[in-house]
């Protein structure tokens, strides 16, 4: 009896974790593709002339701590309405803060990258997959477990709430997280990891910036060049 309680607690907690970290990570990579989809053509013209490239980028993320410091809050003050996990409300709001801060790095080189409309199709499918490959105990999980924030997010998650028990529950929930290669002194470097991710994440997306500001100015340096030597044949053909 004890046993199947233990493992129903287990599959209970590991479902809200998964739907939190879907959820909020969803919600975070949709919104966060507005940052620099609706100025691009502004962008491509000023960078033309004198504006700084990592000026603009830098900007554009400092706006966005905003959201990434509210997200968190707005979205835990509905999920204790509903639910009540063991973990205290600052720990889940810490990882979160985290979490939300990796992904919309994510969202800024998906952006950058891709056609809106592809843009929006890999923020919803993204997620969604990388929250299915962190909750499976694979190979591939192990491999590419590293990379990919989904398993950090998920096992703060998990360390936050096996934190809370105490005596027997805790040496039984120790051997779970034992199991799982999870150690209970790993939630602070879980942490640490997903803001490295998401640095790593924003450096590629400024990569990416500077990669298309370049192929843009080179396509428009053509079409001028074209442009006015197409001006210099006419003006050659209608002189007398």
């Amino acid at each position: 009896m004890i046993v199947g309680n233990q493992r129903l607690g287990e599959a209970r907690i590991v479902g809200l974790c998964l739907g939190t970290l879907a959820e909020v990570t969803l919600l975070t990579v949709i919104l966060a593709l507005r940052s620099f989809s609706l100025d691009a053509l502004h962008y491509w013209r000023e960078s033309a002339s004198v504006m700084s490239s990592l000026a603009y980028f830098l900007a554009k993320d400092m706006i966005d701590h905003i959201n990434t410091i509210v997200r968190p809050a707005v979205y835990l003050s509905m999920f204790y309405f509903f639910n009540n996990p063991r973990s205290s409300i600052l720990n889940n709001y810490l990882i979160l803060l985290c979490v939300v801060y990796c992904v919309t790095g994510t969202a800024y080189a998906l952006v950058i990258y891709f056609e809106p409309g592809q843009a929006q199709l890999w923020s919803v499918l993204l997620p969604v997959v990388l929250t299915l490959v962190a909750s499976k105990d694979r190979v591939f999980t192990a491999i590419v477990g590293d990379y990919i924030y989904s398993k950090w997010a998920l096992e703060a998650f998990t360390i936050a709430n096996a934190k809370r028990y105490s005596g027997f529950w805790l040496i039984t929930r120790c051997g779970v997280l034992r199991k799982k290669g999870y150690t209970l002194d790993h939630w602070y470097p879980c942490l640490l990891k997903l803001i490295l991710l998401g640095a790593a994440s924003r450096c590629v997306a400024f990569l990416l910036l500077i990669t298309f500001q370049k192929k843009y100015n080179f396509i428009v340096a053509v079409l001028l060049h074209h442009l006015i030597y197409k001006e210099e044949c006419q003006f050659t053909v209608s002189k007398p």
